[in-house]
């Protein structure tokens, strides 16, 4: 059985940002961060076996678990890589290790690139982005079509009501249809951690549907490579055999980093650390 860490918040850019700590602090300080549509307490396997050698905290991304909603609808990279950059700069972490998934990943890589002194090691699952052919085709439209749909699909995102389900239950079916490699326990627990019991009775997804809605312009593809490339700890990069994501071992990503090793898990998915949670842990340990 899991037991639970202490809740906390810090501030960043006016907004309310919430993050648990899983105790031991004179332990070295290491990051969980969590990757677009999750939540910190998706984290709780992995801290629960960190949390004897390390200090860990999990936060929660803005628009994500229990942080505030951003007014304006702005989760971009910039935005995040700022919010994880006001976490370790007010709580005092550097130097300090992270372990992230997916767009968290994104955010951490970016976070390491500005601040290589400020980090030990950093473990991404899945966490480089469109591979470079989505790319691609996505910078294939012009501009002016890409904003232009942007500004339509926020301007659909505001007339949007959150998914209601009648039931806990409901929630839980719709999360294991989200990931068959869940177990029954993983599946509840994700479920009672990531949905709100709205006034109606009914339940919804905590994460800010204004997420999904990306922006037609990113920093440039040279640059965020340039911060990849002043990575100077060392870099474990992880990837499912059965995920959408790009290895970046077969599309050539990897020669943009000076000390990285890349690992692919067989009968895994995006969400590789629960699909293959032993073999993740002994992994990662081995590494940090």
């Amino acid at each position: 059985m899991i037991t639970g860490p202490t809740s906390h918040s810090f501030y960043s850019q006016r907004m309310r940002l919430h993050y648990v700590d899983w105790g031991n602090p004179t332990a070295p300080p290491l990051i969980l961060l969590h990757g677009g549509r999750d939540h910190c307490r998706s984290w709780d396997w992995v801290a629960e076996k960190l949390s004897k050698d390390w200090h860990v905290i999990a936060p929660d991304l803005r628009g994500h678990g229990d942080s505030e909603w951003s007014t304006d609808g702005h989760y971009t990279p910039d935005a995040c890589v700022y919010d994880l950059a006001q976490l370790i700069h007010q709580k005092k972490l550097a130097p300090v290790t992270i372990v992230a998934h997916s767009y968290g990943g994104n955010i951490s890589l970016r976070y390491t690139g500005l601040y290589p002194e400020n980090v030990r090691k950093v473990v991404s699952i899945e966490g480089l982005g469109p591979s470079p052919k989505a790319l691609e085709e996505r910078l294939s439209v012009p501009i002016d079509e890409r904003a232009r749909k942007w500004i339509d699909d926020k301007r659909a995102a505001a007339g949007r009501t959150p998914r209601k389900y009648p039931t806990l239950e409901d929630a839980y079916k719709r999360m294991k249809e989200e990931n068959s490699y869940l177990n029954d326990e993983q599946a509840r627990h994700l479920t009672i951690h990531g949905i709100a019991q709205n006034e109606d009775g009914t339940y919804s997804w905590k994460f800010d549907n204004y997420f999904r809605v990306w922006p037609p312009f990113d920093m440039q593809q040279a640059d965020i490579e340039l911060l990849w490339g002043r990575i100077t700890c060392p870099t474990l990069l992880l990837y499912g055999k059965d995920s959408w994501a790009s290895n970046p071992a077969e599309d050539g990503r990897i020669r943009h980093f000076k000390n990285a090793t890349v690992k692919s898990y067989e009968n895994a998915g995006h969400w590789l650390h629960h699909d293959q949670f032993e073999r993740f842990m002994q992994e990662m340990q081995d590494f940090l």
